[in-house]
C-alpha cells in the first residue's frame, strides 16, 4: 500500500512540474515574440491627393518647321545632315546664285543710265526755261522739257526698284535656320535642281528646341478636379527610372469618347529637361490635384480580411483588432479615416495569423 501511495504522489510531482514547464515555455515564447513586434503611432501628414492617366508626349503646334526655297536654281552648297543641331540665323544652303549676281549688275548698271539720262533732262529744261525767258522759244518746248525730266526721274525710280528685287532674290539663294532646334530630316542634296515656280520645296525638317508638350487623357469621372496649374509628374517607358515634371497649361472644353468612355484631353506642359524625350512616347501620369492633412500609418500596418480593412492595436501588452476606414495611399503610408486615433499604437509587424489576414492591397 505504501509502494501505491509513492507511485501516486510521484505522478502528481510529475505533473505539476510538467504544467509549470509548459506554462514558462508559453510565456517565455510569448515574451519573445512580443519582443519582435514593431509599433508605430499614427501621425499628421500631408497627403496629395492624384489623378492617374495614360498619355502620350507629342510636338506643340508651330514646334516643326518645314524649310524651303523661294528660288528656282541648283543647290550649289547643303550644311546639314539629320540629327544636327542648329541655331537660328545659321546657313542650312545655298542656291547657285551666278544668273542673279549678272542680273544685279545688269540692274545697277542701268540705274547709272537712267540717272545720267535724269542729269539731261535737267540741263534741258533749265536752257529751256532761260530761253523761254528771253522769249526766244516757245512756250510749249519748256513744257516738252518738264514732262521729259518727269519721265527720266520715274526711269530712274524703276531702276533702283529692279536693283531692290534683285537683291531680294539673291538673298533667298542663301536659306538661313528661322528657329533653334535639331534637323529631323533632309530632302535635297547637292548637286540637285529645284524648282520653285509652282510650289515651294523643302530642304529641311526643323523641330524647335522645347517644342514637346504631354497630352494626358483623363476619364470624366475625374476631371472635375484638374485645374490649370496642378502639378504633374510622369514616366516613359523607355527611361522608367526617370521621372519628368510638369504643369497642366489647357483642359479640353470638349471630350473624346475611346472605347465608349469619355475622356478629356488635359496638355501638360513640361518643365524638366526633356532632351531624352521623343515624340509619340508613351506616358504614365500623374496629376497631383490637392493637398490635405491627414492621420497616417504605414502601409505594412494595414491588414486585409475580404473587404474589412483592419489594424492590431497595443493593449496593455495585448493585440487587439480594429476595423479601420482607409483613404487616400502612396508608396509609405494610408491615410486612416476612421477607426483609431493619434494616441494608439498600431503593429508594423511582424503580424499575427498572416496566412488568415493577409496583407493589405
Amino acid at each position: 500500500m505504501k509502494t501505491g501511495v509513492l507511485l501516486t504522489a510521484f505522478a502528481a510531482v510529475i505533473a505539476v512540474a510538467g504544467g509549470i514547464w509548459f506554462t514558462w515555455e508559453r510565456v517565455a515564447g510569448e515574451d519573445e515574440a512580443s519582443a519582435g513586434r514593431v509599433f508605430a503611432t499614427p501621425e499628421r501628414r500631408t497627403m496629395a491627393a492624384t489623378v492617374l492617366a495614360t498619355g502620350v508626349v507629342r510636338l506643340r503646334v508651330g514646334g516643326e518647321v518645314r524649310v524651303g526655297a523661294q528660288l528656282s536654281g541648283i543647290v550649289e552648297k547643303l550644311n546639314v545632315e539629320v540629327g544636327s543641331k542648329i541655331r537660328r540665323g545659321d546657313v542650312i544652303a545655298e542656291i547657285d546664285s551666278s544668273g542673279l549676281r549678272a542680273r544685279l549688275a545688269q540692274a545697277e548698271a542701268q540705274v547709272a543710265v537712267e540717272a545720267q539720262d535724269l542729269r539731261r533732262a535737267e540741263v534741258e529744261l533749265r536752257r529751256a526755261q532761260r530761253l523761254d525767258e528771253e522769249k526766244l522759244v516757245a512756250e510749249s518746248q519748256v513744257e516738252d522739257a518738264a514732262i521729259a525730266l518727269d519721265a527720266a526721274r520715274a526711269r530712274l525710280e524703276k531702276a533702283r526698284r529692279d536693283v531692290a528685287v534683285v537683291r531680294t532674290d539673291l538673298a533667298y539663294a542663301v536659306i538661313r535656320s528661322p528657329i533653334t532646334g535639331t534637323v529631323a530630316s533632309v530632302t535635297t542634296q547637292e548637286g540637285e535642281t529645284v524648282q520653285a515656280s509652282f510650289n515651294t520645296p523643302t530642304f529641311a525638317t526643323i523641330i524647335e528646341d522645347g517644342a514637346l508638350e504631354l497630352i494626358a487623357m483623363v476619364d470624366e469621372t475625374d476631371i472635375g478636379t484638374v485645374a490649370v496649374g496642378n502639378p504633374v509628374g510622369f514616366t516613359v517607358e523607355a527611361y522608367p527610372a526617370l521621372e519628368f515634371a510638369g504643369t497642366v497649361a489647357r483642359i479640353a472644353p470638349k471630350g473624346t469618347i475611346i472605347s465608349g468612355v469619355v475622356n478629356f484631353e488635359v496638355m501638360v506642359r513640361i518643365d524638366s529637361p526633356a532632351e531624352v524625350l521623343k515624340p509619340d512616347m508613351t506616358a504614365n501620369v500623374s496629376i497631383r490635384t490637392a493637398e490635405r492633412e491627414a492621420l497616417v500609418v504605414p502601409n505594412a500596418a494595414v491588414q486585409r480580411d475580404g473587404s474589412e480593412r483592419f489594424v492590431w492595436v497595443d493593449d496593455d501588452g495585448g493585440l487587439q483588432r480594429r476595423a479601420v476606414t482607409v483613404g487616400t495611399r502612396d508608396a509609405n503610408f494610408t491615410e486612416i479615416r476612421q477607426g483609431i486615433g493619434p494616441g494608439d499604437r498600431v503593429l508594423v509587424g511582424p503580424q499575427p495569423d498572416a496566412g488568415a489576414a493577409g496583407q493589405a492591397g
